[in-house]
């Protein structure tokens, strides 16, 4: 047994913690970078005193364009600490500026697969996420996605350096998020603890975090889809920090590798793919598995079956009829043609999230799981 733990040193869950982060933030420094959501006056509820505080809006998922952009802003402050206050794609703009303002070199030295993914050169400022979504978990991952659209490509900044210094996780922040993008990143959030346990990376440590999660996510987001409950949100919180320290430590599979590539083909929202997506790679995850790996699948399923009511076999198809029923679009709805499956398929296969699916799926494999999710 051999594994390593990276996490934020620091990390804070409740209700009314946020109270505490003008004080943790100004710990790291009196120029202080706010990244935050397109709505300042969704930011202005935090105050830091003796600091000077530059915002800087994120609109929608962060460009390699957007990313450059905001690195001559936030160069010419010369920032001591970046916060991220929002919700996965503000914290991953946030997370890449932590990591580039120090950096002597442009963003493509670092990033994978455009780029050549050569290590920082220079220590990340120190960073601070503040999420006011349950979805991504980007407050305890080690990576940054950025789009470029050029290349109909997402792919990841990654360094264990960017890992935030603090996490500030409370759900009073998430209250009353729009229904349509609790469902996407709720559903993020699920995929995001099944997909570390199912995981031929999974360790028992990433286990201890992902097995209880699984259940109790889908369940409290199944109740979010019936109403405000704010028990509900606090788990769906939970689950969305869990599915963060897991991902980072036990890697994803094959939602995320075709979730990427269909990002950055499509444009649609993250969650809202790995929604779509999610049943049917299990499905085929299963068909196409064996001994432990079918063991560990058969126990997600089994997790999941409870809040669905439903078999364990039966989960795959529950789960994406149940997801569809409460509002999410199908793959093709979402701007993915059947004629894009067979490019789609040949470039999750080199996808970074593939590596760790508990099958080695080639490009028909990964076609199968299209053509379940059209």
């Amino acid at each position: 047994m051999s594994f390593s733990i990276l996490q934020p040193p620091r990390i804070l869950f409740g209700r009314g913690e946020a109270a505490k982060a003008a004080g943790l933030i100004r710990a790291f420094g009196n120029r202080v970078l706010v990244v935050h959501g397109a709505n300042p006056d969704r930011a202005s509820w935090l105050r830091i005193p003796e600091a000077e505080v530059q915002g800087l809006p994120c609109a929608g998922e962060p460009t390699l364009e957007m990313l450059e952009d905001a690195l001559r802003r936030a160069r010419g402050f010369e920032p001591q600490v970046v916060v991220g206050l929002g919700g996965g794609s503000v914290i991953d703009l946030a997370k890449a500026l932590a990591a580039l303002i120090p950096a002597p070199d442009g963003p493509m030295e670092h990033l994978e697969v455009v780029g050549k993914g050569l290590p920082l050169k220079a220590d990340p400022l120190p960073f601070v996420a503040i999420p006011t979504t349950a979805g991504t978990g980007a407050e305890a991952t080690k990576n940054a996605v950025i789009g470029l659209p050029e290349h109909r490509r997402k792919v990841s900044l990654r360094d264990d350096r960017m890992i935030a210094r603090v996490a500030i996780v409370d759900p009073a922040l998430t209250d009353h998020t729009p229904r349509s993008v609790t469902l996407a990143s709720g559903l993020d959030a699920v995929t995001q603890v099944v997909e570390p346990f199912i995981s031929c990376k999974a360790t028992p440590w990433t286990d201890a975090l992902t097995r209880p999660a699984i259940g109790p996510g889908l369940a409290a987001l199944m109740r979010l889809m019936e109403g405000e409950d704010a028990s509900a949100r606090d788990t769906l919180a939970y689950t969305s920090l869990i599915g963060g320290m897991a991902l980072a430590n036990a890697g994803l599979g094959a939602v995320h590798g075709l979730a990427g590539v269909i990002g950055g083909m499509t444009g649609a929202a993250h969650g809202a793919i790995c929604g779509a997506l999610l049943g049917p790679a299990l499905a085929v995850n299963r068909a196409r598995s064996d001994g432990a790996a079918r063991e560990r699948i058969d126990e997600a399923l089994g997790l999941l079956a409870d809040p669905l009511g439903c078999a364990p076999v039966a989960v795959p198809e529950e789960l994406a009829a149940w997801a569809h029923r409460a509002g999410l679009p199908r793959l093709s709805a979402l701007g993915v043609a059947p004629a894009d499956h067979a490019e789609i398929s040949v470039a999750a296969v080199a996808a970074s999230s593939s590596k760790a699916n508990p099958v080695a799926l080639t490009p028909d494999g990964f076609a199968e799981i299209l053509g379940k999710a059209g």
